[in-house]
């Protein structure tokens, strides 16, 4: 629906237009909010296993067993 910018809008026109417009955007926010998400997982996730693999190097496994009072 190409609109000229001298064309004079109908209400009903003009209301389509703005829930059409209002919607894209809508969809567009989500799309980001969705994006925004996963990253923060994602980086969540990374760090989660960052650490994971930095205590696993502290910590010796067989050093727990060993009776060293």
């Amino acid at each position: 629906m190409l609109i000229r910018k001298n064309q004079d809008l109908n209400p009903i026109q003009t209301e389509v237009f703005n829930v059409l417009v209002g919607f894209e955007e809508e969809t567009k926010q989500e799309q980001k909010k969705r994006a925004s998400r996963r990253a923060l997982e994602a980086r969540r996730a990374i760090e989660r296993h960052r650490e994971e693999l930095e205590l696993s190097r502290d910590i010796d496994d067989e050093a727990w067993f060993d009776d060293n009072d």
